[in-house]
């Protein structure tokens, strides 16, 4: 994809629900506002979700990436209110077009 293509890409992605995994197992939702040349992003009216500490999943409590089949698990997920934020790009994992369903 050429630079001209990317940032239209990007362009049309502004004001939609991102969703955001980070290498720290992490998850976070929210309104698409900007990125950078180092890949940060900054979301709004985010929220941050996380498997609680007595997570019966081991590679998420020793902060490793989860296996395919550890994701597909059920695990109850804690979350919270963030607002604004800048999710650094060197832990962004994947990026997902979030449906307006769930979280």
């Amino acid at each position: 994809m050429d630079s001209q293509a990317a940032q239209d890409y990007l362009g049309r992605l502004l004001g939609k629900q991102l969703r955001i995994h980070t290498t720290d197992a992490r998850v976070f939702v929210g309104e698409f506002k900007c990125t950078d040349n180092e890949c940060n992003v900054i979301l709004s009216q985010a929220s941050e979700y996380r498997h609680s500490p007595t997570s019966s999943v081991p590679s998420l409590r020793k902060g490793g990436l989860p296996t395919v089949q550890e994701e597909e698990t059920k695990e109850p997920m804690t979350s919270r209110f963030m607002g604004l934020i800048v999710v650094p790009g060197q832990h962004i994992t994947k990026i997902e077009l979030q449906d307006r369903g769930h979280p």
